[in-house]
């Protein structure tokens, strides 16, 4: 795997993959915030990255899958390195035909064993989650 990165401006980068996609990444306050920062696209890569695998998980056991939503939450230490000490990733799965307990041993699963990204973290970021079913869409 290889990232690019080139600078836009002091506070904008950007980065490409191999394939040739660009994300825009900024450091600017959050009022003039045109993109994600680093941190933001950290948390971002937890979520959707277990996201992945716990929609996978259900449809491989054949659930009717409306919608998987999420929020997710990084606490950061006020001295540098700023670094993340908690992340809680809230996932809500809508599904006609999932069960709570299956959803929840799916995203432990997907959280504890097959997410590649939150088994890259420091072990010591403590990390919560959780995962609601609406049956409905």
């Amino acid at each position: 795997m290889k990232i690019e990165l080139r600078t836009i401006s002091e506070k904008e980068y950007e980065v490409k993959n191999e394939s040739g996609n660009i994300l825009c990444i900024d450091m600017y306050e959050q009022a003039e915030k045109k993109h994600f920062s680093p941190m933001q696209l950290l948390l971002s890569a937890a979520v959707s990255c277990a996201a992945v695998d716990i929609v996978t998980m259900m449809k491989k056991k054949r659930k009717n899958i409306h919608d998987l939503q999420a929020t997710v939450l990084g606490d950061r230490r006020e001295e540098y390195p700023q670094k993340f000490t908690s992340i809680s990733i809230n996932y809500i799965l809508f599904s006609t035909d999932a069960t709570q307990e299956e959803s929840q041993k799916t995203m432990d699963l997907a959280v504890k064993k097959y997410c590649s990204v939150i088994a890259s973290l420091n072990t010591d970021i403590e990390i919560q989650y959780s995962i609601s079913v609406v049956d409905k869409y």
